[in-house]
């Protein structure tokens, strides 16, 4: 029989006192945010939260009421501000808007909340006055150890913790762009090239695989995984319009300039296509630019943007159906569901020049 996770034993695995592990667990102050991180860490690894009553819950909340009880409650939407995840991006306000709709319907109302520093955020919650918690986009362990610890319901949209078990909701990034490769390669590409860092989140590193899978199946070379284009710098236009020049201006005089780019979302085909432009590449003429997300901006593009369509309301409205019948079936196991997502052809690509 395995022995029991300690604190004690996560304390002697990190070398901290016991006193540190209580604290960063409990989501109480005195610890920074680098050793409380350290300690969720190895909380997870040791098997800490997956033993019975691995921790007090010390945020009691009142049992769920039923009927008008149940319509005087609340949503929390949890989008820390942070890599542009507000509600007025063209990609993250879409999924957003179809939470709010799948609330209103719901009778239900929302709180959204953008806090990105756990001590802070245990302080602005109000559990009773909660159903539960939809997550959008990228949110820190801690922050979720706190929503796991109160033991709220939540579900997670575009993103996932290995540390913190919950249901999510992605679109099904990697079949998608699977299909997006193949019809570029059904048009005559050969040389084909991955823009966008694979461990910026979860969704750009499936995006990868498709691509990557894609290449393989037709027995084609995928780029080395240490490629300084898999590694893009943030998503500040400049700083990738930069990087992407460097790369560019090494690929030029090499004389290895693929005819397509598969960008990991439309926000950087859209600024590659800039670059390009700039130095006198004609698109899709002389190279073919592609995106993901189908953003509004994408139809603006010159000429406007191949891209994949991600549903992103519907994202918002799976969300909440997920959080609902959770409440209900708390036992059920965790889902993780998969939006589909179509390819929407435009102007930006063709097959290339023979």
């Amino acid at each position: 029989m395995a022995k029991k996770v300690t604190m004690q034993k996560i304390a002697d695995h990190l070398g901290v006192s016991k006193f540190v592990v209580s604290k960063s667990l409990s989501g109480k102050g005195g610890v920074n945010e680098t050793t409380r991180e350290r300690v969720i860490q190895a909380a997870s690894q040791l098997g800490y939260f997956t033993q019975k009553n691995a921790y007090v819950q010390n945020i009691k909340r009142s049992s769920q009421g039923s009927g008008s009880d149940r319509n005087k409650q609340s949503v929390l939407v949890l989008m820390p501000n942070i890599r542009s995840q507000t509600q007025d991006s063209l990609y993250w306000g879409k999924i957003v808007d179809g939470i709010a709709l799948a609330l209103d319907q719901e009778g239900l109302g929302m709180v959204i909340v953008s806090e990105h520093r756990a001590d802070n955020f245990v302080n602005i919650l109000n559990p009773n006055g909660l159903l539960g918690l939809v997550g959008v986009g990228q949110i820190s362990t801690s922050l979720l150890l706190e929503v796991h610890r109160i033991g709220l319901p939540m579900v997670l949209i575009d993103h996932e913790d290995p540390l913190i078990p919950s249901d999510t909701v992605f679109a099904n990034n990697t079949d998608s762009m699977n299909r997006l490769s193949n019809h570029l390669m059904a048009t005559g590409h050969k040389l084909l090239h991955f823009i966008g860092n694979i461990r910026y989140s979860r969704s750009f590193r499936d995006r990868w695989i498709g691509f990557r899978s894609a290449l393989e199946e037709s027995e084609l070379k995928p780029p080395a995984g240490d490629d300084e284009m898999l590694q893009l710098e943030g998503m500040d236009d400049a700083i990738i319009q930069e990087q992407f020049n460097q790369w560019m201006a090494k690929r030029k005089k090499a004389k290895t300039m693929p005819t397509a780019l598969v960008c990991a979302n439309d926000f950087i085909a859209l600024t590659v296509s800039e670059a390009l432009k700039e130095e006198g590449f004609s698109i899709p003429g002389d190279i073919s630019v592609t995106g993901f997300d189908n953003i509004e901006d994408a139809t603006r593009g010159v000429p406007p943007l191949t891209t994949v369509h991600v549903p992103k309301e519907a994202m918002g409205r799976a969300a909440v159906e997920k959080l609902l019948n959770r409440i209900h079936n708390p036992s059920a196991p965790l889902e993780k569901i998969l939006i589909a997502a179509d390819i929407v052809h435009r102007d930006s690509a063709a097959g290339p020049q023979s």
